[in-house]
This record gives C-alpha cells, structure tokens and sequence, in this order.
C-alpha cells in the first residue's frame, strides 16, 4: 500500500548546492528527501508560497489543459527508484477511466501542488532509499539545516534529469 505523503518544503544540499524536497507521511514517521533540479524546485516554491504569475507557467499550462479537457488528478505516485533515478505517475480521471501518465516526481509534484492532489510514495521506493523513521519533528529551520546536512546524497538516489 502507498504512503501518502505531504511537501514539508524545499531545502538546499550543503555541498552540491542542488535543490531538495522534502516529502514528510501523514503520521510524521517518515521523510523522504528527493534531490530536484532548480527549475522544477522553483515551479514548486511559487505554489508552496501561493506566488501567482502574470502568464501561466508550465505546470498551470498542464492543469489548464487538462481542466479544457474535463480531466481531473486523483493522485500522484512516486512509485520506482531504478539507478538513482525517481520515477513517477500522475492519474487522471477523464471521462470516468482513469489514465496514467509517466512523470518526474519534481514535475509530478508541482502539479499535484496546484491541483491539491494526493502524492504517493510506494512502499517499495520507501524501503529502496531507507527514509528516515522520525522519531523527532523537524520543527525549527535550524534543526532541518543539521537534518540535512547529515545526510549523504548517495543514501536516497540523487535525482537525474
């Protein structure tokens, strides 16, 4: 069974100055770190921060169309880690059939943001990059920045482009 898990925010990788997500479960028991590229970080900051744009960028292009289009997210699922690469799936409902499309859990994710969609993780990529079990909430920034910088890119499978 998936885990559903929610964006706790964006963080920088100390040494490869490389954006990360950070997903976080329901239950604040598990945190996955995905290492994403600076667009896709940037796409997912002006959602977390609610920033509109005067035009629409990519992701609300996309959720533009697919509302043209009468389809709705039901959920994304960050469901294979395979080479240190993170792959994903968005679900639409159009029509009443539901159809899957292969993403990058960065695009995944920033469309899930603006669609206020589910995201997803399989258990198998949960145990595959050994996300941490919390047994502390991360609740300053200055906890997080230690959080983070104990941690070793090669731990989690460093995203690829």
């Amino acid at each position: 069974m998936p885990i559903e898990m929610l964006v706790k925010g964006l963080a920088l990788d100390p040494l490869t100055r490389s954006p990360i997500v950070i997903l976080k479960d329901r239950d604040e028991k598990k945190v996955l770190p995905i290492w994403i590229g600076i667009f896709e970080a940037n796409a997912i900051a002006l959602e977390l921060e609610k920033i509109a744009t005067p035009r629409p960028m990519t992701h609300d292009l996309i959720l533009n169309v697919m509302a043209g289009l009468s389809a709705k997210i039901r959920k994304i699922e960050i469901n294979e880690l395979k080479d240190s690469t993170y792959f994903a799936n968005i679900h639409l409902d159009v029509a009443s059939d539901i159809i899957i499309i292969d993403a990058r859990p960065s695009d995944a994710i920033a469309i899930a943001l603006r669609a206020e969609a589910p995201i997803f993780v399989s258990n198998d990529v949960v145990e595959k990059t050994q996300s941490f079990d919390m047994d502390f909430k991360l609740d300053s920034s200055e906890r997080m920045k230690d959080w983070l910088e104990s941690l070793e890119p090669e731990d989690f499978g460093k995203y690829k482009m």
